[in-house]
């Protein structure tokens, strides 16, 4: 039962990790749009 527990725990861990990886990574894009967007406002 200790193990099933555990492994929950790790799997609960993985997701809330994976969520503010993706939510870093996100933010991440966003700035460099908005860098791109800025230096170069008439490329596209």
């Amino acid at each position: 039962m200790l193990i099933f527990t555990l492994a929950a725990a790790m799997t609960f861990a993985m997701l809330i990790a994976t969520a503010i990886s993706l939510n870093e990574e996100t933010q991440r894009v966003k700035l460099e749009n908005r860098v791109a967007r800025d230096t170069y406002p008439y490329r596209r």
